[in-house]
């Protein structure tokens, strides 16, 4: 096998920007050029996707930079087609950089004959010829155990708690962290314990997807600077109405810090015209024009730790340590102020 002698970025067309800021995070790191590497990923006219690699990538370590976001499938398929190409092409390894995790809301059988959608996605990676998985915020922890490869799942939570400390320093005593529903309880909680801040959770009770019946706000609000922490914000509807729901139990001011900017439909028009003082996404999503544009709307940069957590895979130290704010602050280039 021939020395490998950098780690090489392959991207396909659902988050360029993402993927070109993480290969200059990773020249920065290495103090050589890493780029991605020549490819086209198209389409025919009955939108059938093609792929071609320009590079030699024979016994080379490969990582596809590729969310499954919005158009789900087509970025999967996508995925896919690309470790095809890399595997018949005698890669070393194959490994699937996902920032967001598509079909992960469809974890178990929330009613008969429905299906593990993924559970389905994680044999298809697998049987195209992945041999590891980098992410972050899965939105169900168990889905790492659908695969039978390693899953290194990141946390938006450490930049997050970063970011609240610069955003409300000196303010700090009076945050309250709210989770949404009672299933986000242990991220909210998660999140509480780094900041040493109260939780507060919001109980809601859905007649049917995309409704919200009812919702109960469990601890004391008044007065508080409420920060909802989620996963996820899809069509923001059920956001944008917790929001609504602390305000009337006395909150001072509501953000909130969601991993991943869905945004689907009118979740921008929603969000701007919400009670909610911020919004504060990553961008394991391209964000669209709209959302860029939103003026209560900011997105964070997760280009740094993916490009640290490529190059601890590819160096085979641990991915685990940046977890931690005294070693994600580093890589932050002082963007947030260690403690």
């Amino acid at each position: 096998m021939p020395n490998i002698e950098e780690p090489k970025l392959i991207s396909g067309n659902a988050n360029l920007p993402l993927a070109k800021a993480i290969a200059r995070r990773m020249s920065l790191h290495r103090g050589v050029n890493v780029g991605l590497v020549d490819a086209r990923v198209e389409r025919f006219n009955d939108g059938e996707i093609f792929v071609e690699v320009f590079e030699n990538v024979r016994g080379e370590d490969m990582f596809i930079i590729q969310p499954t976001s919005n158009p789900a499938n087509d970025n999967l398929m996508e995925l896919l087609i690309m470790c095809d190409a890399l595997r018949r092409s005698s890669a070393a390894r194959i490994t699937a950089v996902i920032p967001y995790f598509g079909y992960a809301r469809q974890d178990r059988r929330t009613k008969a004959r429905t299906p593990i959608s993924s559970k389905l996605v994680a044999n298809m990676l697998v049987g195209a010829g992945i041999e590891r998985v980098l992410t972050m915020d899965l939105h169900a922890a168990q889905i790492q155990g659908f695969f039978d490869i390693p899953v290194d799942n990141l946390y938006a939570s450490p930049i997050f708690a970063l970011d609240i400390k610069t955003q409300f320093a000196g303010r700090m005593d009076e945050l309250m962290i709210v989770s949404p529903d009672v299933g986000g309880v242990a991220r909210a909680r998660e999140l509480a314990k780094r900041l040493n801040a109260p939780l507060s959770i919001v109980d809601k009770r859905r007649e049917k997807p995309g409704e919200i019946a009812e919702m109960t706000v469990i601890g004391d609000v008044k007065d508080k600077v409420c920060l909802i922490i989620d996963d996820m914000v899809d069509t923001a509807g059920t956001l944008c109405k917790a929001a609504e729901v602390l305000v009337e139990n006395g909150a001072k001011e509501v953000h909130s810090y969601i991993s991943h900017g869905v945004m689907s439909g009118p979740a921008v028009e929603r969000v701007t015209n919400s009670v909610m003082k911020s919004l504060v996404i990553t961008d394991s999503i391209q964000p669209t024009d709209p959302v860029k544009s939103a003026p209560n709307i900011r997105i964070v940069p997760t280009a740094p730790v993916f490009a640290q957590a490529i190059l601890n895979i590819w160096h085979g130290t641990s991915v685990s340590s940046l977890f931690e704010a005294e070693t994600l602050s580093p890589i932050y280039d002082g963007m947030y102020a260690a403690e």
